[in-house]
């Protein structure tokens, strides 16, 4: 199976580095241990990008982490947080084998909320206000039916809590205009996408994601959005990538 170019966080990077530095001053990328591809484009950034160590199982490592960036800041506030971390386990006969719901919720939902806890204060003192939290349409409840085939239960309950807490974020800090949302960037080629098989590459998946994300915040707090890729609006079969709300 070929590779991809890039993994979906890789990509994200990519094309957030890719843009003006007029337009996005630093990019703060984090990894658990040592990547070969971040450390090249870090390298290749000429400062615009640089690598921060974190563990989200570890709220040492997320404090750390966070404390890393807010010295590297000088005072300066940060504008954006994407929480892309996650884990999906397959299960071969349904989910009374599953015997990895802990380790799934540890990685995708605490994850998520004590690294946006750490965070928060250097929102705060930011621009723009966004957090975006990467889920996926097969968390619905909705459309649970049309997803049985995907036998990775304990990502499908992790992501729909992942999304509950983004919904209570977004309910709790819309007074201070920021954005919580709920990004789902369609099923795409990378390790945790199966590979080739998939719809859509990184690339594709983390440009329609920016385009939700950098959205005014009044619009999308709160909300669980599918991306909209050109050619996939009208799509026959389960994935459709039209912009549209996913529905809980």
């Amino acid at each position: 199976m070929r590779q991809p170019k890039y993994g979906f966080g890789l990509a994200l990077v990519h094309e957030l580095s890719s843009r003006p530095a007029t337009e996005i001053s630093k990019i703060y990328a984090t990894a658990r241990g040592d990547s070969t591809p971040l450390s090249e484009l870090a390298t290749a950034s000429a400062g615009r990008v640089p690598v921060v160590q974190l563990d989200v199982t570890d709220e040492l490592s997320i404090r750390n982490a966070a404390a890393e960036v807010e010295k590297q800041l000088s005072g300066k506030g940060l504008d954006i947080l994407i929480n892309n971390a996650g884990v999906c386990q397959d299960v071969g006969d349904g989910v009374k084998l599953m015997d990895h719901l802990a380790e799934s919720f540890t990685i995708n939902v605490p994850g998520v909320h004590y690294t946006t806890q750490a965070v928060l204060p250097l929102l705060q003192r930011g621009s723009l206000k966004k957090v975006a939290n990467l889920i996926t349409s097969l968390a619905s409840i909705t459309l649970a039916r049309a997803s049985r085939d995907v036998p990775a239960p304990a990502y499908k309950i992790s992501k729909f809590a992942l999304h509950a807490l983004t919904v209570q974020y977004a309910l709790d800090h819309e007074k201070d205009d920021f954005a919580f949302v709920a990004i789902a960037p369609g099923w795409m080629k990378t390790d945790l996408g199966s590979g080739d098989i998939a719809d859509l590459t990184p690339e594709q998946g983390a440009k329609a994601s920016l385009e939700i994300l950098f959205r005014p915040n009044g619009e999308i707090n709160g909300q669980f959005l599918k991306v909209l890729v050109p050619g996939w609006e009208n799509a026959t079969g389960r994935n459709v990538y039209d912009g549209t709300m996913v529905p809980w």
